[in-house]
């Protein structure tokens, strides 16, 4: 048998530079459909993507072809370069280096989609600090360096 199957799902978390709030609602959703869009032009299946003013979450699923930070630095430069290409916001915009990214397992899959689609909810009661200390927590997760 020379086939591969695969079912790799990860929940990417990246967040604006300095966590500025440059997501202003305005400018969310067309932000959101955009990184959307530049997945699936390169042959990633973005199921859900969302977030809030200084952060983003993306539920993906990639083939075992892609490399998690080929896939999140083409991401978030394309868009990066959109929005500032569009002067979307008022001042120069970035994204923070780094990103998280934790896997996530089929039957958690419709957990975490229900997750990232009630950010605005979530974030009524949680910073986005607390909320990647409590991902640090709870995934055990450890720092990687790509220099």
């Amino acid at each position: 048998m020379s086939q591969t199957f695969y079912k790799i799902w990860i929940h990417l978390v990246w967040s604006t530079k300095d966590r500025e709030l440059y997501l202003h609602k305005e400018i969310r959703q067309q932000v959101f459909e955009h990184i959307k869009e530049k997945a699936q032009k390169e042959g990633y299946h973005l199921d859900e993507i969302d977030g809030a003013a200084d952060h983003v979450h993306c539920l993906i699923s990639l083939q075992p072809k892609f490399s998690i930070s080929e896939v999140v630095n083409k991401l978030k430069g394309e868009s990066s370069h959109w929005i500032n290409s569009k002067q979307l916001t008022k001042t120069h915009f970035a994204w923070q280096g780094g990103f998280g990214a934790f896997s996530v397992s089929e039957s958690d899959v419709p957990t975490v989609r229900s997750y990232i689609q009630n950010q605005e909810e979530h974030h009524r009661k949680k910073s986005f600090a607390e909320e990647v200390q409590e991902f640090l927590e709870a995934y055990n997760a450890e720092q990687f360096s790509e220099d």
